[in-house]
């Protein structure tokens, strides 16, 4: 199934959708407003959201599918968000051009150790249709598709689209400058919805578009499958000697890197769209 996130009247609710229908799962079970609350119930019953889920469709009221779009919010309240780098030959390229010490960056592209950063937080992170950041202190600014394992008590649940927003010129500037290019206001998105009937996340494909002025500025497309380290290595790094939240997403790094010469600007529109989950579209605006 596919898990959105909506307010009516100013209230969250949790939508599945099955069968072409979208379901408000909470009119079915108030408690059941959140895509945590949901994964919350399923670890206390032993199964998986899904099973949760199902007998709650009956009672659900009943939506068109395009009634997910009405209002949406983030779909999951990640108190975390975390991030994998160089997980691409291509990132590892595109690092390794920008920065003063490219040594670095082959070091950890071949390591057994990956890089994890911490990346968002909930007042940091928007959802499907809000405004996206880049700062004002930086000259070169991208937008980084990435596909997103959601995580329930460091356990796979799902997964989602995501956007490391970040400032090349910044990072590139010194490593140790990381989280400045990283961590910031309206650095990260995440949508439109939580996956949870994802046959193999390695072999999906993957799309970025940024529009300006209606037309489009950039345009690049790959697979998860040239990722270098598989999902759930990732997440045995990020949970090992880590008690991480109970509800976290790990981005699981890039493959398409912009050219040199590109930079988002207020006002672009930034469309990610990956196989089986959905579409994330975010404008862009000055932080």
């Amino acid at each position: 199934m596919r898990y959105y996130r909506r307010r009516q009247n100013g209230e969250p609710r949790l939508l599945a959708t099955a069968d072409g229908t979208a379901y408000d799962l909470t009119s079915a079970k108030p408690g059941v407003d959140s895509f945590g609350a949901l994964a919350e119930a399923a670890d206390v019953t032993d199964r998986t959201p899904d099973r949760v889920a199902e007998p709650l469709l009956e009672e659900a009221e009943a939506f068109p599918v395009s009634t997910v779009d009405d209002d949406p919010a983030v779909p999951l309240v990640a108190e975390e968000v975390w991030a994998a780098g160089v997980t691409y030959r291509i990132s590892e390229e595109a690092r390794t051009a920008e920065s003063g010490m490219p040594e670095i960056y082959v070091d950890v592209y071949d390591a057994d150790r990956p890089e994890l950063f911490l990346k968002s937080t909930p007042g940091r992170t928007v959802g499907p249709g809000a405004a996206i950041g880049v700062r004002e202190d930086s000259e070169w600014n991208v937008p980084e598709p990435e596909l997103g394992v959601v995580l329930y008590r460091g356990e796979i649940v799902g997964y989602t689209v995501g956007n490391d927003v970040s400032s090349r010129s910044i990072e590139g500037a010194n490593p140790l400058y990381l989280p400045q290019a990283k961590i910031y206001d309206r650095c990260c998105s995440l949508g439109p919805c939580v996956a949870t009937d994802i046959d193999d996340p390695h072999d999906l494909e993957m799309s970025l578009t940024v529009y300006r002025n209606e037309t489009a500025a950039f345009e690049g497309r790959t697979t998860t499958a040239g990722m270098v380290r598989s999902c759930e290595e990732l997440v045995s790094y990020l949970t090992r000697h880590n008690a991480v939240p109970e509800v976290t997403v790990l981005l699981t790094g890039t493959s398409i890197v912009p050219d040199d010469e590109f930079s988002l600007q207020p006002g672009d529109t930034v469309v990610v769209d990956i196989e089986g989950i959905g579409t994330l579209r975010n404008p862009v605006t000055a932080v």
